[in-house]
């Protein structure tokens, strides 16, 4: 059996160092490096299986800089002022580097978590480090490892290259050739409107659903969407986007692009041919590339020995900020319902250790 420690932190994002933060706030310290081959201890481990610190944003696309993101929600503790042209991928490592030093969070990576059990008193976790047993687990592996691609007929059979905005790089890879962009949310318009930029491509774009642009997103509205999140968590139904509920941002850049025609969509096609793509009334299009921008699920493999899920497919969420599994107080998901963005991760993050930390407690008392 392997030597008890009190939680494991799974996953070294922004929510999975935030946790970090807050359990040593709690009195909780970083475990001995050495552990768990040494003795027993009473503390907390972070796990993450990046090579580096800086969670998703080491891996995003090059050209995607801090002035065209969506809002930058700082870390607890360490203000974060960067702005401009910067790349995402360079400004927030750093960032999440510095963070991790000043707080001496000793996030053990790459340490990949294969699986998470139950076991007496608490849960075992098999990893590439070895075996870790914790009384309580906090999940914040977010999405990204997971990229999503629907089933299309005809799939197999395009000649052409597919790839995920998981996959994408700069635009200039695309030239000289017809581009199809698949996908309604925000990530889907910005690279949409990126490629559409270099002379010798050709774009086009599909989403399944009518695209909604807003120019009032207001609080309201991003209260009522958080709003709804939170209520198919609490019923244990399976997530959907955000932007299904707020719609996408009509700004001055999605403007120029609709006026020069590059927002022109159509919509979803029922199968996939060896040199593009065709629609149920008999149209076709030939393509050179498929770039899906079909979002990611929750990478919580790992998870499936404990049978979270219920028959809908979700999880039942429970907790002040529904961040505990129902039924399963130990087990806090961070990243998944409201706190899947950067906006609820430093809140979420913080009642998910009040939360465990308080039970783990009166269970001991």
């Amino acid at each position: 059996m392997a030597p008890m420690t009190t939680v494991a932190v799974i996953g070294g994002g922004q929510a999975g160092i935030a946790a970090g933060y807050f359990l040593r706030r709690r009195g909780l310290e970083p475990l001995s490096p050495r552990y768990p081959a040494d003795t027993p201890g009473q503390g907390f481990v972070i796990l993450d299986h990046s090579p580096r610190p800086g969670g998703a944003w080491q891996f995003r696309w090059p050209t995607l800089t801090l002035d065209n993101t969506n809002r930058i929600y700082q870390l607890p503790g360490l203000p974060f002022d960067e702005t401009g042209t910067i790349k995402a991928s360079t400004a927030m490592p750093q960032y999440f580097g510095e963070y991790e030093q000043r707080y001496a969070l000793d996030v053990r990576r790459p340490v990949h978590v294969q699986a998470v059990r139950l076991a007496t008193g608490g849960f075992s976790l098999d990893t590439s480090a070895g075996e870790f047993t914790v009384d309580g687990v906090i999940n914040a592996t977010g999405t990204w490892d997971k990229p999503f691609v629907p089933f299309v007929p005809g799939a197999g059979t395009f000649r052409g290259r597919q790839l995920h905005t998981h996959d994408y790089q700069r635009p200039e890879e695309f030239a000289g050739q017809h581009v199809l962009v698949v996908g309604g949310g925000i990530s889907a318009v910005q690279l949409l409107i990126e490629i559409a930029g270099i002379a010798s491509v050709t774009t086009s774009w599909v989403t399944r659903r009518e695209p909604v642009f807003v120019t009032d997103l207001t609080v309201d509205r991003l209260r009522a969407a958080v709003a709804g999140v939170d209520e198919r968590s609490r019923r244990g139904e399976p997530q959907r986007s955000v932007v299904s509920a707020t719609g996408l941002p009509w700004t001055p850049e999605i403007a120029a692009a609709a006026q020069h025609g590059v927002l022109a969509r159509r919509p979803m096609f029922s199968r996939i041919t060896p040199t593009g793509v065709a629609w149920p009334d008999g149209s076709s299009m030939d393509v050179d590339v498929i770039l899906w921008c079909t979002g990611f699920r929750h990478a919580l493999d790992h998870l499936a020995p404990l049978h979270l899920r219920n028959d809908r497919g979700g999880i039942t969420m429970t907790g002040r900020l529904l961040t505990q599994v129902a039924g399963q107080p130990a087990i806090h998901l961070l990243g998944y319902g409201s706190s899947a963005s950067t906006i609820g991760a430093n809140r979420a993050s913080r009642a998910a250790v009040v939360e465990l930390m308080n039970y783990l407690d009166e269970r001991a008392s």
